[in-house]
């Protein structure tokens, strides 16, 4: 394998090695800080973090307000002391090693003002901010008041060109560089255009090599692209390393990071990892933020597959082949249905899914009781974590506070979920009930020989042996 040079990242030269930053809890001030320490870019995700009470005992994020926009000032307020706290751990940890960048989605709750005031709170210890889930166009803004790198995260070379050309040219000194997400192999959420195929990956060294020909451009032809999705071996990419049509590249792990001591979630977590096989990882268009994301294919999204197969269209007036009556709710309001389709819901009922739910596009889907009440509920519990919200019709933009659209059904609370799979990590029922994040790459976990006998190295080790090959 080719040797692996430090490169010259938001400021100073580092190691070309990022950890990729992962949603609530899951990448923390203790695996960036352990990242930064070995001499790479760690990351810890400012998306409503932990935080702790004098004793070191984590702070349950309990919510009281009696309406959504007294929640989303709850939510807020955890989401700034939360990452306040994981960047003191990760400042502290790293030793002045490395680099220590702050990971948010643009499209989550209030974000501006959520990483404003984390950054207020711990001037001097963040390098760097990473970006993506939307077009973070006032990025560039928060980095200049703040004095940090800004690294956006994009999946085409247009979406970097609208970015530059909208905002980015004016802070163009503080871009510390840019990171490419796949959006077919990263974890999460994914940046598939309208006009790409989700079920047809493309090769990303011509996407990379486009973006970088787009920075030569604008005289960023010395700023890193940072790889991200897909990622393994660092030797797998050895054409991609000091290659000069590419200019300099850093590599950012997301996944890997998972499975180290220092990963923040639980044992039920970590074995299930080292359990999945190729095609576990499912991409899947279910998430209340409207973007594709990529998850393991457990009971969490084989119940929501199932919801939404579960699913018929309707009428408010007998119209063409909807003639068919049928009374929604307790009231049995009439709608409208093809008879086949109200076959189809007989045999449903008979199976237990007797509670009708309307969603925005005219349809009904059928769920157990038990699954409305929870879903109902989950609904009316909404604190505004996302910046507007399919499942809740949130939205934070006055003077609704609405999308205006019916709140859909098919969809489900990401805070819910995502706190619950953070936190509940040491339960395998758990793993089997919520969202669990991944990329696609994670099934390599079984089959990778550093990871024999259920070997799980620290984030150093982890380090070292991406540095050193096979």
């Amino acid at each position: 394998m080719k040797a692996i040079n430090a490169i010259r990242m938001g400021g100073v030269d580092v190691l070309p090695v990022v950890e990729g930053g992962k949603g609530i809890s899951v990448s923390n001030g203790v695996s960036s800080g352990h990242w930064a320490s070995a001499g790479g870019a760690g990351t810890f995700s400012a998306v409503n973090a932990d935080s702790y009470d004098d004793d070191g005992r984590r702070i349950e994020q309990v919510y009281r307000g009696r309406t959504r926009r007294e929640r989303h000032e709850e939510l807020v307020d955890y989401a700034i002391q939360g990452g306040i706290h994981q960047a003191r751990q990760a400042h502290e940890l790293a030793g002045g090693q490395g680099r220590i960048h702050a990971n948010i989605l643009w499209e989550m709750g209030s974000a501006e003002r959520v990483i404003s005031g984390v950054l207020e709170g711990a001037r001097g210890l963040i390098h760097g901010l990473t970006c993506g889930a939307g077009m973070p166009y006032r990025l560039s803004d928060i980095a200049a008041r703040f004095g940090v790198y800004y690294y956006p995260i994009v999946s085409s070379a247009r979406a970097f060109n609208a970015l530059w050309r909208r905002a980015y040219s004016k802070a163009a000194w503080l871009l510390g560089g840019v990171v490419y997400e796949d959006p077919w192999l990263a974890g999460g959420h994914n940046g598939l255009s309208n006009g790409e195929d989700p079920n047809r990956p493309e090769d990303p060294f011509p996407r990379v090599l486009a973006l970088r020909k787009l920075m030569r451009e604008f005289g960023l032809g010395d700023t890193p692209i940072i790889m991200a999705g897909g990622v393994w071996w660092l030797e797998e990419w050895q054409d991609w390393i000091d290659n000069p049509e590419l200019g300099p590249m850093a590599f950012q792990f997301g996944t890997r990071p998972l499975l180290t001591q220092e990963s923040p979630i639980g044992p039920a977590w970590k074995h299930k990892l080292l359990t999945l096989r190729e095609g576990d990882v499912f991409l899947n268009h279910f998430s209340p933020t409207g973007f594709y994301s990529s998850a393991v294919n457990n009971g969490f999204i084989q119940e929501l597959r199932e919801r939404s197969q579960r699913q018929v269209a309707y009428t408010t007036e007998a119209i063409g082949e909807h003639t068919a009556e049928y009374g929604v709710g307790p009231r049995k309001r009439i709608v409208y249905l093809t008879p086949t389709d109200l076959a189809h819901v007989r045999g449903w009922e008979a199976a237990g899914y007797t509670d009708a739910m309307r969603t925005p596009d005219s349809t009904l889907i059928f769920v157990t009781p038990e699954k409305f009440q929870e879903l109902t509920a989950d609904q009316v519990a909404c604190m505004g974590c996302l910046s507007q919200c399919r499942f809740s019709n949130w939205s934070q933009h006055p003077p609704d506070y609405s999308t205006g659209k019916k709140a859909d059904p098919r969809s489900y609370c990401i805070q819910k979920t995502l706190q619950t799979v953070g936190h509940e990590a040491n339960e395998p029922e758990a793993m089997e009930r919520n969202l669990m994040f991944s990329g696609h790459n994670a099934f390599r976990f079984a089959s990778d020989p550093f990871y024999s006998n259920g070997f799980i190295p620290t984030v150093r080790q982890l380090v070292e042996r991406i540095l050193t090959g096979r």
